[in-house]
């Protein structure tokens, strides 16, 4: 029997379900709940960046390309994470472990996407963002994956710096250069990772101490890592406050914010106070919702005007 890489094209083209299936296993190598994370918060850093609509041309093009650039980081990510995937329940099912695509597909695909994103970003949008793109792509992809991952203790939140440069990108696509408010919003994802993530690596330490992957609470165990998620976000609660007191944001962020903080702070204290596998789970879920919300409220806020008379415009 023929390998599964070399008999793709003959099946596709004999079956389209075939094709569509192989298309979804591709889609699934770029992480896509997680890159569509990282575009909200991208676009969320382009409109934020100018007081009206941002550039339709620069707009679909950084986007495109920041999206691009993320799957292929993931995409790699996965192609050198192999060896470890296949040992771990939560991503055993992953294309490559499960042996749907190769290793040299994946890398292929990987190479295609991320150098068509670096071409899009280059040519069409600004030589500044596709560097920090660049720069991203390289520090999840390589650094983190290949280094930290498997050195620290402290990789999420050393490597983290990848994962909250998103806005920052979008930012820079519309207008050229890094602003102070870029920043922020670089410092609120950077906060939020090791409290998101370490709530995972919580009720999946097992498996990472299987694989040897020294994750926090392998290697100091789970009430410090409760510890730290706590203090952490702490610091984030503060921090997501900045926005409103550097006049970036209004009072409709302000209060939404602080509902959001109230239902993050309960679930990390109960965390703190008494752990469970199930409460870990639901912190974790919790922090998804919580920073798309987040980028949500400041996205409502910055058009809070141009939204309200719209609405008197439609009621009236």
């Amino acid at each position: 029997m023929e390998p599964l890489s070399k008999t793709h094209s003959s099946i596709a083209a004999a079956n389209p379900r075939r094709l569509a299936s192989l298309a979804r296993e591709y889609y699934e190598l770029t992480k896509p709940r997680v890159v569509s994370l990282i575009i909200f918060t991208a676009v969320v850093g382009m409109f934020l960046s100018t007081p009206g609509a941002p550039p339709l041309s620069a707009f679909l093009l950084g986007t495109l390309g920041i999206a691009l650039a993320a799957g292929s980081a993931a995409a790699i990510n996965q192609i050198l994470d192999l060896h470890f995937d296949a040992g771990m329940l939560r991503t055993s099912r992953r294309p490559l472990p499960t042996g749907t695509l190769s290793t040299r597909e994946a890398l292929l695909f990987a190479l295609i996407i991320g150098v068509a994103s670096m071409v899009i970003l280059a040519l069409w949008v600004n030589m500044l963002t596709a560097v920090l793109t660049f720069t991203s792509l390289i520090g999840y992809s390589i650094v983190y994956t290949v280094y930290l991952k498997h050195a620290t203790p402290q990789n999420i939140v050393i490597g983290g710096a990848a994962g909250a440069a998103p806005p920052v990108l979008g930012w820079t696509a519309i207008t050229g250069q890094v602003a102070p408010d870029a920043l922020l919003l670089f410092l609120i994802i950077f906060l939020w990772t090791p409290p998101h993530f370490w709530s995972l690596a919580l009720y999946r330490e097992k498996e990472y101490a299987k694989v040897g992957i020294p994750m926090l609470p392998v290697t100091h165990g789970r009430e410090f890592t409760q510890l730290q998620i706590l203090l952490y976000t702490v610091l984030l609660v503060a921090v997501t406050i900045m926005p409103f007191a550097t006049h970036m944001s209004g009072w409709l962020y302000f209060i939404g914010a602080a509902i959001l903080n109230a239902g993050f702070l309960y679930y990390v204290v109960r965390l703190y106070r008494n752990y469970s596998d199930e409460l870990a789970r639901k912190t974790f879920r919790y922090s998804i919702n919580y920073l798309a919300l987040l980028f949500a409220l400041l996205l409502v806020d910055h058009y809070r005007v141009t939204i309200h008379e719209a609405l008197q415009s439609a009621l009236y």
